[in-house]
């Protein structure tokens, strides 16, 4: 994990999940709440009950119909295999009370840096070399270097410093790729706002439940869009921008999201989709999607 290489369109090795080599941290590290997600409370650093002994799930394939629908949703980014094999060396959380209660308040914290990474080795993709990419390669080898660090420093991290750090860059690489899909001036800012019918499409934009059938939305902003249980079927999403768009129970059936720019496994899972759906390679078809 000391080396960077190339994300294929949102995994890779040390950036999606490698539930194998990890300790089975999401169900130790993660607070759950009683909701239509999960069927009970559970706090931070609490074991779930369903593990076994050798942190495999025992109701892994019957999660939803059991309501721990969030476990389906949830990507870790690598978070876990880091923190079990390198942060923490091999030692299990279930060694001591002392270690569990470290490692649970480490994995959380090094699964937005590693969330970061991915944002940012994507943007270096998208970015012409002779302009901010040098930029960009330096800014993931400090956040990867954080990502890297022993337990101590990493609880020391500003995350949020660090994703506002970012930000610029990643915006400018977003506009810089959507441009050539819809052919306009990526210093343009207006061009992230478009009507569909009477709906405003655009960053933060409120499209919950909406009816967006077919909307040709390619190059488009949703960045921190909210879609939750829109209907996107045959929708065209080519080359937008999804990052903080929230497309829980979004209807994604017949959509292309092929190019899609900052789309990750965990907005993938959240959404419904079927066999029609277009993603790029990489990403992992829910098994819980229709057809």
């Amino acid at each position: 994990m000391t080396t960077r290489t190339r994300v294929t369109l949102g995994r890779r090795e040390d950036l999606g999940a490698d539930c194998a080599n990890c300790f089975g941290l999401c169900c130790v590290a993660l607070a759950f709440t009683r909701s239509v997600d999960f069927p009970v409370d559970k706090s931070a650093g609490d074991p779930c009950t369903n593990p076994d002994g050798a942190d495999a799930c025992t109701i892994h394939p019957r999660l939803r119909a059991e309501g721990f629908r969030g476990c389906t949703v949830f990507e870790c980014s690598g978070a876990g295999q880091k923190v079990s094999r390198h942060t923490f060396a091999g030692r299990s959380w279930r060694d001591d009370d002392a270690t569990r209660q470290a490692m649970a308040a480490t994995f959380p914290v090094v699964r937005r840096l590693h969330e970061l990474l991915r944002y940012l080795d994507e943007a270096i993709t998208i970015t012409p070399a002779d302009t901010d990419a040098e930029r960009l390669t330096r800014d993931f080898e400090r956040v990867r270097a954080f990502s890297d660090a022993d337990p101590d420093t990493i609880l020391g991290i500003d995350v949020d410093a660090e994703y506002d750090a970012a930000r610029p860059l990643l915006l400018e690489a977003s506009r810089n790729a959507r441009a050539l899909v819809r052919g306009g001036d990526s210093r343009d800012t207006r061009a992230d706002e478009r009507r569909v019918g009477r709906l405003r499409v655009g960053p933060g934009a409120d499209l919950v439940g909406a009816d967006l059938r077919r909307a040709d939305l390619r190059g488009a902003s949703l960045r921190g869009a909210l879609l939750i249980g829109a209907d996107l079927t045959g929708a065209e999403l080519r080359s937008c921008e999804c990052i903080g768009a929230d497309l829980r129970d979004a209807d994604l059936s017949g959509a292309d999201l092929r190019g899609a720019v900052f789309l990750t496994q965990m907005q993938v899972n959240a959404a419904r989709g079927d066999a029609d759906t277009r993603l790029d390679d990489g990403f992992q078809r829910p098994s819980h999607w229709g057809g």
